[in-house]
């Protein structure tokens, strides 16, 4: 029976080469998802591996709840991110590696602890790496270099402060006008040694010098990374986080292996010994540097968890898809080997035999679609590595399947062949011989009950649905969803999540099962108009449809299913751009914006620059404020927080009150607070809260110890010089005095020159404000802020803790908008990073936005669609397989081959139709309940995408009439009395 199936696999081969390809497809994507997973783990490990390469690290002791020491972009510290050796950086790069992406934090610790470090045996270097991110590095062309990879990274770097990284070309940089690039930073910005160019610090434009280059032993998947001095890159450290003489990680490298990495038993050891000599109230504790990579890359890895469903979810629709053309293939490839089934059975063959036979076939195509999928896998992700390395983000990590990936892509291939050759194998056992013989064909099974199963589960994924909105609604308006309190506290548990998950398989589910019941009406109904049109073909290709209601419902079903996820994106993703537009057309009152394009910090000149704009009335800022919590204790919590100009909500925004006063409390300097902050905190107007800040301030004590410190260096040398000077004259060297003597004056003039500023120091002081809550306001822009007037920010905040991140501007009377406009982005244009645009370019903007992020999924999404043709091209084929002779007695009545072809084309077109009007339904539902549970994050308005849709069906008739081809043409090749005879 094994070889009968064999042979019966190579008759029949041409008959599986679509099939083939929707197994190819769905397992090419689950093996690509492994793969790409894989690459992706392997480059973070190798990225661990040389950008948090210490063999020590100190950090905080004890661990802090999580936002609790967040203070903004770029303004943590890190163990390495794109180049940090175990420093203060904010993880800016795709690759990030820094705390911010860890799921544990500790306490900030003293960074003058690296000399009492330093001083342990087996020590070589101790020292805190300060990473500035937001810094944006001009090219050769005068334009700002970008990539798809991670934002530009500065990190202060010297000879030993990063091991893995070395210089190949010049030096180091030593002052504030001089860098050095990264080697794929410089082959980005063309630029080498020697050459001058521009770099945009927080503060404004400086010309730089490129003075070095530098490699890193693994791949920075794209980041642009520059070596700032050292104290330089602690200056806008400081700057940006406001955290002055701390650092949440000192790395350390140990002198043991002559500069080489240690071992971890090595490493162990050392930090044994640097925790012996820490002192007890440090507040820190050394951990090894193994230790300290391998939670960063848990972690990383973690956050890039969710590439590898999403690609698996395609796998899914493609191989669910795939199914029903598996399905329908065996189907056809039964119905025409039932006679020698029959003859099996009559000679003695078993039903379980002759079951063997036709899964004999099922096995040989999966193995050969799976064989075929798994190299399209790969060969899916050495195009992307490849596209990747194009736009700029080139990846090392090994992109090779593994023995694994490879059998779970077998395995997955031939179980899915299995299930959809599964009940045509049942049929060909389970036909009585006699049956068979005479191909008698039995009448279908009624459809009702299955209509009315559909049609149950359906109605509960309604329900799902409404259950999900009620929660949706209770949860944004701060109520309860019901007077049960058993009710509402598993809603609350539950979330959204689930019951809109659960309706929409419950509903698409549904739609498949009652699918068979709405055949005849929708073949009714869609076939008015053919019939009507083309009175004899229309007619037949209805009735032709209604004979096998199953098979014309799964080959629906497959264009549903790939329908029905485009539609729901497209509702989702047109409600999103209609919000955006809403908002700036009904709320935006400005007529300009202004931001950055690059940390979103405005870089301070640039601000200036467009107040001096002539035309200009007004100019709003948004201010950040970093590392602000609210209450005390342990309800101490963390919200974004920005001061505005009291301005705000009479010149830029129109407040979309909840409760109080929202324009009378910013310019009382009282709190205005988002609906959810204060949903999830209870607050209420007139509660007064706790606010909680960071101010940078002069330390007067250390900064006079400084001064004297320097004072007394300088008093020791001009007395040192002038005594060696003594002596000189006294044993007889008038000469050598005399120089000494010079030296001595000079000394005592340099210290004249030197800036005052560079002997202050500061320090980091905590504040702790009460302020009243004046109002609470719905705008979906400002529901999760906290919103104060500058005022009120001051006395918590200082311009080392808070920066602009958007400006609006608004025209003075009778200026021309236009002319404005390009005043404003002249003015803007030295900066680079400052993009300004007018509310129409604001919208424009939000939507581009929207629609890159549907492209990709769109993308995929048609293969869904692709592999739905092929089944309809199947349904065709195995319907022409039925129908042989009767098509070959209308030919011999006088029907002519274009009747033919255009009642297979309206039978095809019909069921193209049926699926894509079921999936828009279905899509559509799907979408607007998306927008309505998620109305509070922003998703106001309910935006349908009606020409998109009608595209879409119009698509679908051409796609039922190019999958009608093909069989079409093979029922014509056939000639008239051997079709009829054929039976």
């Amino acid at each position: 029976m094994i070889r009968i199936g064999l042979r019966d696999a190579r008759a029949h081969f041409g008959r599986f080469v679509m099939s083939i390809i929707a197994i190819a497809l769905g397992v090419s994507f689950v093996v690509g998802s492994f793969c790409f997973r894989e690459m992706m783990n392997n480059q973070v490990d190798q990225m661990m591996a040389s950008n948090s390469d210490a063999d020590v690290y100190v950090r905080g002791s004890q661990e802090q709840k999580d936002g609790s020491m967040a203070f903004g972009a770029s303004g943590s510290s890190g163990s390495g991110s794109s180049g940090s050796s175990g420093s203060d950086s904010s993880g800016s790069s795709g690759s990030s590696s820094g705390s911010d992406s860890s799921s544990k934090t500790y306490n900030r610790i003293d960074v003058d602890l690296t000399d009492t470090i330093g001083k342990v045996d087996g020590v070589k270097t101790a020292e805190a790496v300060y990473q500035v991110s937001g810094l944006v590095l001009v090219n050769k062309d005068g334009n700002a270099v970008s990539t798809m990879g991670g934002t530009t990274t500065s990190l202060g770097l010297a000879d030993g402060t990063w091991r893995s990284a070395t210089l190949t070309k010049g030096h180091w940089a030593e002052n504030k006008q001089e860098i050095a690039l990264h080697a794929f930073a410089a082959e980005t910005a063309g630029l080498t040694v020697g050459d001058t160019t521009k770099l945009v610090y927080p503060d404004g434009v400086t010309d730089v010098k490129v003075v070095g280059l530098f490699d890193t032993s693994s791949s920075q998947a794209g980041a642009i990374i520059i070596g700032l001095a050292p104290e330089v890159a602690k200056d806008y450290f400081q700057q940006q986080s406001g955290q002055v003489g701390t650092a949440r990680y000192l790395s350390v490298y140990g002198s043991a292996n002559g500069g080489r990495p240690l071992s971890v038993e090595q490493q162990q050891a050392l930090a044994d010994r640097i925790n012996a000599a820490l002192p007890k109230d440090s507040k820190a504790k050394a951990v090894t540097g193994q230790s300290v990579r391998d939670d960063n890359a848990e972690s990383t890895k973690k956050a890039l968890g969710f590439v590898q469903p999403l690609i698996l979810i395609f796998a899914v629709i493609a191989l669910f898809v795939g199914s029903f053309i598996i399905a329908n293939t065996f189907s056809m490839i039964v119905r025409e080997s039932m006679r020698g089934y029959a003859l099996l059975r009559s000679i003695g063959a078993s039903p379980a035999q002759v079951f063997v036979t036709v899964v004999v076939q099922a096995i040989v195509l999966g193995l050969v679609g799976s064989v075929i999928g798994i190299g399209l896998g790969w060969a899916m992700v050495k195009g992307i590595v490849a596209l990747m390395a194009q736009m700029g983000t080139p990846m090392t990590g090994s992109s090779d399947p593994s023995a694994t990936d490879m059998l779970i892509g077998l395995v997955v291939g031939l179980l899915v062949t299995l299930l959809g050759a599964a009940l045509p194998a049942r049929r060909a056992a389970m036909a009585p011989p006699i049956q068979a013989m005479n191909e008698t064909v039995n009448p279908e099974k009624p459809v009702w009950p299955r209509g009315l199963a559909g049609t149950a589960m359906i109605a509960l994924g309604a329900a799902s649905w409404l259950w999900c909105w009620r929660i949706a609604v209770a949860n944004g308006e701060g109520v309860a969803m019901s007077s049960w309190d058993w009710l509402n506290d598993w809603s609350s548990a539950l979330g959204t999540g689930w019951p809109l998950g659960i309706g929409a398989a419950l509903i698409v589910l549904g739609v498949i099962v009652a699918g068979p019941a709405w055949v005849a009406p929708a073949g009714t109904v869609l076939g008015w108009i053919p019939a009507h049109v083309f009175r004899v073909t229309g007619r037949l290709a209805s009735r032709n449809l209604q004979r096998q209601k199953r098979r014309t419902s799964n080959t629906a079903a497959a264009l549903f299913v790939g329908v029905a996820i485009v539609s729901c994106l497209g509702v989702v993703a047109s409600s999103a751009k209609a919000s955006v537009a809403g908002i700036v057309d009904s709320g935006l009152k400005s007529d300009f914006s202004a931001m950055s394009a690059s940390d979103g910090r405005i870089p301070d000149d640039a601000i200036e620059a467009i107040r001096k704009t002539d035309g200009v009335g007004s100019v709003s800022q948004s201010r950040m404020l970093m590392g602000v919590t609210y209450g005390s204790g342990d309800d101490e919590t963390a919200a974004m927080t920005f001061a505005e100009q009291p301005s705000l909500f009479t010149d830029v925004f129109a407040p979309v009150t909840h409760e109080g006063d929202a324009d009378r409390a910013l310019r009382d300097g009282e709190l205005v607070v988002g609906i959810t902050v204060a949903k999830d905190n209870g607050w209420k107007v007139g509660d007064t809260v706790t606010v909680n800040g960071r101010q940078v301030v002069v330390d007067e004590e250390a900064t006079a110890k400084a001064q004297q410190e320097y004072q007394d260096q300088v008093k020791a040398k001009v007395d040192g010089l002038s005594t060696e000077a003594q002596q000189l004259l006294a044993a007889g060297d008038a000469a050598g005095a005399q120089a000494k003597m010079a030296e001595a004056q000079q000394a005592g003039e340099d210290a004249k020159k030197v800036d005052p500023s560079t002997l202050v120091k500061t320090k980091t002081e905590t504040t702790h404000v009460k302020v009243r809550i004046g109002a609470i306001i719905e705008n979906s822009v400002y529901r999760s802020m906290v919103l104060m007037n500058d005022e009120t920010a001051g006395k918590i905040a200082n311009q080392y803790t808070m920066f602009t991140i958007m400006l609006f501007v608004n025209a003075a009377h009778g200026q021309d908008l236009g002319e404005l406009k390009t005043r404003l982005v002249d003015a803007v244009k030295p900066y680079y990073v400052v993009n300004v645009q007018t509310r129409e370019e604001f919208k424009s903007t939000m939507s581009s936005m929207v629609d890159q992020i549907l492209l990709v999924l769109y993308a995929l999404l048609a293969l869904s669609i692709v592999i739905a043709v092929f089944g309809i091209v199947n349904t065709l084929a195995l319907s022409v397989s039925e129908r042989t002779k009767e098509i070959g007695l209308l030919r011999a009545i006088g029907t002519s081959r274009a009747q033919i072809r255009g009642m297979l084309g309206i039978e095809a077109a019909i069921i193209a139709v049926f699926g894509t009007v079921m999936g828009m339904v279905v899509g559509v539902a799907a979408g607007a309940v998306i927008r309505a549970v998620y109305e509070s994050n922003g998703l106001s308005t309910l935006s349908v995408p009606w020409n998109q849709l009608g595209v879409f069906l119009v698509l679908s008739i051409l796609v039922g009439l190019a999958a009608s081809i093909s069989p079409a043409t093979r029922a014509l090749r056939q000639p008239v009395l051997d079709a009829v005879a054929s039976e």
